[in-house]
C-alpha cells in the first residue's frame, strides 16, 4: 500500500510485562491459583520468563546485551510481584484461620472427661473401710514369698497337691529356699503373727497367683482379702458375728449367710462361708446350681500349728480366719458374668460401672 512503512513485530518483554501487570492486580484468591500463575510464569520448562532468554543467540550480536539487560528487569519485575503476591495471600490465609478458629467466650464451658477407679479397687476401698469401722488393721506384703510363709507355716503338708508346679507359679523351685508368687494372702497373716505377736487383728487385700487357666470364672492373677483375729478364747461364734456383720454391710441388711464345714491345712475347725443366691434370691438359679447358695469364702479357726509356727502359744491364745476373692465379690456386685471383662481394660464396659454407695 502507498505510504505505509514496514510492519514492526511485536516486543515479547513488553507484551509479558503487560500481561503480568494484569494478571496480578486482579490479585489470587487461592493457594492452587497462586501455585498456577507462578508456575506459568516462572516454571524452569514451560515458564514465560525463562522462554524468554531462549532466542538470546539467535539475535544479532549488537542486539544481544540490551535484549538481555531488558528480559532480566522484566525478570526481577516478575518475581517480585509473585512474592507480593504470595504474602498478601498468607496474610489472608491467616485472617481467614483466625476468623474461622476465633473464641466465643460467652459458650459454656466444656467439662474435662475424668478417669475413674476401676471395679475391683472400689471394691477393695469397700471392704477395707467396712473392716477399719470394725476395728481392723490394714496388712501388706511382698508377692514374690517364700515357700515357708506360703506353705510351712500354714501346715500344707510337702506332698500337698496346691505345693506342685502345676497349681503355683515357681521363680526358683531348685533352691534351698524357693522362691515363689503368692498363692494366697495369707503369708501377710504369717509375717504380721511374726512380727506382732498376739492379740492381733488385720486384714490382707492383695495381688495373688495361680498357674491357672483363663476362663470365666479363673485368672492366673487376681485379688483377695484375709482376715485375722488373734486373741483369747475366740471361738467359731466370734467368726460367725464376723461374717454376718461383714457381708450384712457388705451386700445389705438381711443377707442370708451361713457356714458349713470343710477342710483346709492352715485352719481347724474348717468351714465354708455360703450367703443366699443374690442373683435368684435363694429359689435356685444356673449361678448358684440350683442350691439357693453361693460360696464366697473359706474361713476356720487358726490351726494350732500355725501359731506355734509364728512364735504364739495356742493354749494361751486362739485366732479366726476368713478370705474372699475381691473379683468375684464385684462380679456379684455388679451383676456380670464373667471375670474376663475385669482384665480386658474395655473402657466401654468398665465405664458402666459406677462408684459403690
Amino acid at each position: 500500500m502507498a505510504g505505509s512503512g514496514p510492519v514492526s513485530s511485536p516486543d515479547p518483554i513488553a507484551q509479558l510485562l503487560v500481561s503480568f501487570r494484569e494478571e496480578s492486580a486482579r490479585g489470587v484468591s487461592s493457594r492452587a491459583e497462586f501455585e498456577a500463575l507462578k508456575g506459568r510464569y516462572l516454571g524452569r520448562e514451560k515458564g514465560l520468563v525463562p522462554a524468554l532468554f531462549l532466542g538470546v543467540r539467535e539475535l544479532p550480536p549488537e542486539e544481544r546485551a540490551g535484549y538481555g539487560a531488558r528480559a532480566n528487569a522484566a525478570k526481577r519485575e516478575i518475581e517480585e510481584g509473585i512474592a507480593r503476591l504470595g504474602e498478601t495471600l498468607a496474610r489472608a490465609e491467616s485472617e481467614r484461620r483466625e476468623r474461622t478458629a476465633a473464641v466465643d467466650v460467652t459458650l459454656p464451658g466444656r467439662r474435662t472427661r475424668a478417669g475413674s477407679l476401676h471395679p475391683v479397687t472400689l471394691v477393695r476401698r469397700r471392704i477395707e473401710e467396712i473392716f477399719l469401722r470394725m476395728g481392723y488393721s490394714i496388712a501388706d506384703g511382698p508377692e514374690i514369698e517364700s515357700d515357708f510363709h506360703n506353705f510351712e507355716a500354714l501346715n500344707f503338708p510337702p506332698e500337698h497337691p496346691a505345693r506342685d508346679a502345676q497349681d503355683t507359679l515357681f521363680l526358683d523351685r531348685k533352691a534351698e529356699s524357693p522362691l515363689l508368687l503368692r498363692t494366697h494372702t495369707s503369708p501377710v497373716q504369717i509375717r504380721e503373727m511374726r512380727k506382732r505377736g498376739a492379740p492381733l487383728k488385720i486384714i490382707a487385700p492383695g495381688r495373688v497367683y495361680r498357674n491357672e487357666s483363663v476362663d470365666a470364672t479363673h485368672q492366673p492373677v487376681f485379688h483377695q482379702v484375709e482376715a485375722l483375729v488373734v486373741d483369747k478364747e475366740i471361738s467359731m461364734a466370734d467368726l460367725k458375728g464376723t461374717v454376718e456383720a461383714f457381708f450384712g454391710a457388705l451386700f445389705g441388711a438381711g443377707t442370708r449367710v451361713r457356714i458349713i464345714p470343710t477342710f483346709f491345712p492352715f485352719v481347724e475347725p474348717g468351714a465354708d462361708v455360703q450367703m443366699g443366691c443374690l442373683f435368684c434370691n435363694g429359689a435356685g438359679c444356673r449361678t448358684c446350681k440350683g442350691s439357693g447358695w453361693m460360696e464366697i469364702a473359706g474361713a476356720g479357726e487358726v490351726h494350732p500349728a500355725v501359731l506355734r509356727a509364728c512364735g504364739i502359744d495356742p493354749e494361751e491364745w486362739s485366732g479366726f480366719a476368713f478370705g474372699l476373692g475381691l473379683d468375684r465379690v464385684a462380679m456379684m456386685l455388679y451383676e456380670f458374668p464373667d471375670l474376663r471383662l475385669l482384665f480386658e481394660g474395655d473402657e466401654r464396659f468398665l465405664s458402666q460401672l459406677a462408684p459403690l454407695s
